[in-house]
C-alpha cells in the first residue's frame, strides 16, 4: 500500500465537499439540511487533519477533546479511495493523536446503515447507546 501521511487540513472548504458528498444519501434518508457552507462553519472549530495518499489529499479526520476524551467527529475517504485501508491507517492516527493528548476514551457517532460501523467494530469500538439513526461508540486508548 502507498504511504498514508497526515498533516493538518489546508482547505476546509474542499474538506466539506468531501463530507457533502459521502453524506448526502445519509442527510436525504433522514431529512439532514446540511450544504457545503454549514459544514464548513461546523467544522472551524475542530481539530482538522487532511489523510494524504503519495501526497494527494483523499481524506479528511476532524476531531475535539473534553474531559472524557477524544471525539472522532468525523472521518471521511474520497470514495475513489475506500477500501484501500486508508480509514485504518487514520485511526490508528487519531489513536496516536489520542494518545499524544493524554485522552483516555476515543468515542464516535455513526449512522447505523454506514458501512464504516464495521470498521470501527474492527478496531475495537463497542455500541454504548444508540437513537434511531445513531450508534454512539467507544472503546479506550491504548
Amino acid at each position: 500500500m502507498t504511504v498514508i501521511t497526515f498533516q493538518p487540513a489546508k482547505d476546509l472548504a474542499k474538506a466539506a465537499e468531501l463530507t457533502l458528498t459521502n453524506m448526502r444519501s445519509y442527510y436525504a434518508q433522514y431529512s439532514v439540511e446540511w450544504d457545503k457552507a454549514q459544514i464548513e462553519e461546523m467544522t472551524q472549530e475542530l481539530i482538522n487533519w487532511d489523510i494524504l495518499m503519495a501526497g494527494k489529499v483523499v481524506g479528511v479526520i476532524r476531531l475535539s477533546f473534553d474531559s472524557e476524551g477524544c471525539y472522532l467527529r468525523d472521518l471521511q475517504v474520497d470514495q475513489q479511495f475506500q477500501n484501500r485501508g486508508i480509514g485504518a491507517v487514520a485511526l490508528a492516527e487519531v489513536e496516536r493523536l489520542a494518545n499524544a493528548s493524554d485522552a483516555r476514551l476515543l468515542r464516535l457517532r455513526v449512522f447505523k446503515n454506514s458501512p464504516a460501523v464495521q470498521l470501527y467494530q474492527r478496531h475495537g469500538f463497542s455500541v454504548n447507546d444508540e437513537d434511531e439513526r445513531f450508534y454512539y461508540m467507544q472503546r479506550s486508548v491504548c
